[in-house]
C-alpha cells in the first residue's frame, strides 16, 4: 500500500526507534501531520549512555537527547509527551489517549520498545531497589552511588556488569549475583564470560554465579539484606535489577496484530495491517543474514527498522540491510559485537586474552556468523563485511595475526 500520500502520521513511542521514524520521514520529503506520543517526560533520547558515560556523571543529559526541543519546532512534530496510548482501533485509523483525546492516522508507527523484567521475589518493592531503563530510573540511582555503599546487582548481563563497572569507579563494594552458571550466559560464549567475571574481579567486584536470590529483606521499608536460596544474607544498601527486558507488545496484541514475543513485521517493518507499522525492541522481525526472524535489542535494530518503516510509508527504496551490531563499555574495555552467534559450532580465538586485546570468531559449518571483538576495532569492521557476504574463512587464518583483517575481507571478498 502507497502511504506517501497520507496526512497524519502517529508515532507511539518516544525512544530510538520513534526518534529515527521521524527523522527520517521528513528527510524523505514527508510534509503531513507528524505527532510523536512519548510515555516519558523527556523527548527521545540514547539509553546505552545511562547505564555507562552518564551514570558515571561524564556525559551530560543534554549530549542525550537524539534532538533539541527546536529540531522538533522547525519540522512541525508535535511531540505529546508524558502521554500513553491506551488503545489502537484499526477500523476507525484511530488511537486513543490514557488522558482522554483521540488521535486520528493515515499510518501508524509502533515503537513502544520494552521494560525491565520485574524481580519476581519478595522485598523487590522495598526501597532502593532499583530498576535501569529511563532517565527517571537514573536520577533515583545516582544520589545513591556513594563511596563505601554496598550495591548488589541482580543479573550478570551486560546492563548488570556495565553498571558494576561504574558503581566500583565511583567506590561502591559490588557484588553480582548471576543464577546461570556464568556471567553472560545467555549472549556470549565461555571465552567471553571467563574474561569479563576475570575483569571484574579483578576489580574488586564479587562475582557469584550460579547464585540465586530467594528475597529481599528490609526494616521500615527499607532495604537492608538480599537473601540467596542458600540462606545466606548478603547486607545491601541498594540492589539493582538487571535481569532482561519484555517487549510492550500489549497495544498491538489488544489491537488484533500478530504477536509472538514480539510485533511480527516483514522486511519494511510492516505488521499484518498494511497502515500500522512496528520498530525497535517490541519487534519480531526477518533476519535478513540469518534466514529466520528474531527479536534484536540494540540500537542497530531501531535504527534500521526506524529507516525501513519511513522509506516504506514513502515509496523510497528499502535500505541497505546491515550486519546486526552491539556494544558495551566496561572499565577500560570496550567490547564490539558483529552478528548473532547462535547455534555457533565453532569458535576462534584472535589476538591475545592476557593482554586483553582479542577477538573471538562464531563459525557455523565453516561460514563466519558473528565476532566479539575485545579492544579490536579491526576485528569487528572486517567481520561486519565478512557476515554480510556469507563468507568462509579458514580457522587458521582467523588465528593467524601475520595476516590483516583487512586482507582476510579481501581475500574472502
Amino acid at each position: 500500500m502507497d502511504l506517501s500520500a497520507a496526512q497524519k502520521i502517529v508515532i507511539i513511542g518516544g525512544g530510538q526507534a520513534g526518534a529515527q521514524v521521524v527523522q527520517s520521514l521528513r528527510q524523505f520529503g514527508y510534509e503531513g501531520d507528524l505527532v510523536l506520543v512519548g510515555d516519558e517526560a523527556a523527548l527521545p533520547y540514547q539509553r546505552p549512555p545511562l547505564s555507562k558515560a552518564y551514570m558515571k556523571g561524564e556525559l551530560g543529559e543534554d549530549r542525550l537527547y537524539f534532538k533539541p526541543a527546536a529540531w522538533y519546532e522547525d519540522n512541525k512534530v508535535e511531540t505529546l509527551l508524558s502521554q500513553r496510548v491506551e488503545k489502537i482501533d484499526r477500523a476507525r485509523r484511530q488511537v486513543t489517549l490514557e488522558h482522554g483525546g483521540h488521535l486520528d492516522y493515515d499510518a501508524l508507527i509502533i515503537a513502544t520498545g520494552s521494560r525491565p523484567r520485574p524481580l519476581p521475589v519478595e522485598g523487590a518493592d522495598l526501597e532502593n531497589v532499583f530498576d535501569l531503563r529511563g532517565l527517571a530510573d537514573v536520577e533515583h540511582i545516582q544520589p545513591k552511588m556513594i563511596p563505601g555503599h554496598r550495591l548488589v546487582i541482580v543479573g550478570a548481563g551486560y546492563i548488570g556488569l556495565e553498571a558494576a563497572a561504574v558503581a566500583r569507579q565511583l567506590g561502591l563494594e559490588v557484588r553480582v549475583l548471576e543464577m546461570e552458571q556464568r556471567a553472560l550466559a545467555r549472549v556470549t560464549s565461555p571465552v567471553i564470560s571467563s574474561f569479563y567475571e576475570a575483569l571484574h574481579m579483578e576489580h574488586g567486584v564479587d562475582v557469584r554465579c550460579g547464585a540465586r536470590l530467594a528475597r529481599l529483606k528490609g526494616e521500615d521499608g527499607k532495604l537492608t539484606h538480599a537473601v540467596l536460596a542458600s540462606g545466606e544474607e548478603i547486607e545491601a544498601d541498594m540492589v539493582l535489577a538487571g535481569i532482561g527486558i519484555v517487549p510492550n507488545v500489549e497495544l498491538a496484541e489488544d489491537a488484533g496484530l500478530p504477536v509472538k514475543n514480539g510485533i511480527i513485521v516483514d522486511e519494511d517493518a510492516r505488521t499484518s495491517d498494511p497502515r500500522i507499522f512496528a520498530a525497535g525492541d517490541c519487534t519480531v522481525r526477518p533476519l535478513a543474514h540469518y534466514a529466520r526472524t528474531g527479536r534484536l535489542e540494540s540500537v542497530h535494530n531501531a535504527i534500521e527498522q526506524g529507516k525501513l518503516a519511513a522509506a516504506a510509508i514513502m515509496g523510497k527504496p528499502r535500505p541497505a540491510l546491515d550486519c546486526p551490531w552491539f556494544w558495551s563499555d566496561q572499565y577500560d574495555i570496550k567490547l564490539q559485537i558483529a552478528g548473532l552467534s547462535m547455534g555457533y559450532d565453532e569458535i576462534v580465538v584472535r589476538g591475545d586474552i592476557e593482554a586483553k586485546k582479542f577477538a573471538a570468531f562464531y563459525l557455523k559449518n565453516g561460514l563466519l556468523i558473528a565476532v566479539d571483538a575485545i579492544n579490536s576495532p579491526p576485528e569487528f569492521i572486517a567481520s561486519k563485511r565478512l557476515i554480510m557476504s556469507g563468507a568462509s574463512v579458514a580457522s587458521e587464518t582467523l588465528k593467524d595475526t601475520s595476516i590483516s583483517m583487512k586482507e582476510i575481507a579481501a581475500q574472502a571478498a
